[in-house]
């Protein structure tokens, strides 16, 4: 979904914030449950009111740290949200996981100089995924089948 501009801001606020961080200052700023009750609340909640409204809707995440804490699961409570029940080391069932795939194995071959190559050559990566590759990602039927066929074991 588009942002509107008071989310603009707060992206645009927050990169020129973070633009000279250090790698020290990276490690520092890992996601723990605050960090990702923050964008939680200050992302993902304005985003599913632009895309569903009053509809209900069900969150889906895996079991990292931050998003399997107490306090983030008190969080989903307390928004009225419901969180999918989702299995532990599923790598193959998270279309996000074969989408960084997918990217992977498109930049085998590039040789990127410096981090602002990395960067670049990330960005035109991405640009070269398809509509048709993101609609094959999320077509969980074709996952829990494969998964059911191969016996729980990953395919």
């Amino acid at each position: 979904p588009l942002l509107n501009n008071r989310q603009r801001q707060k992206r645009l606020a927050w990169a020129k914030d973070k633009n000279d961080w250090t790698a020290a200052e990276r490690e520092e700023s890992k996601v723990n449950a605050a960090v990702y009750q923050d964008v939680l609340e200050h992302f993902m909640l304005p985003a599913a009111d632009q895309l569903y409204g009053d509809a209900d809707f069900i969150f889906q995440q895996d079991l990292a740290p931050a998003h399997s804490a107490k306090a983030t699961s008190t969080w989903f409570k307390d928004h009225g949200i419901p969180v999918l029940n989702w299995p532990a080391n599923s790598p193959d069932l998270n279309p996000i996981e074969n989408l960084w795939g997918i990217v992977k194995r498109k930049m085998r071959y590039a040789r990127p100089k410096n981090a602002e190559e990395l960067k670049a050559t990330i960005r035109a990566t991405w640009a070269l995924i398809t509509p048709e590759q993101c609609h094959r990602l999320i077509d969980m039927p074709r996952r829990t089948a494969a998964v059911i066929q191969a016996k729980g074991v990953q395919y």
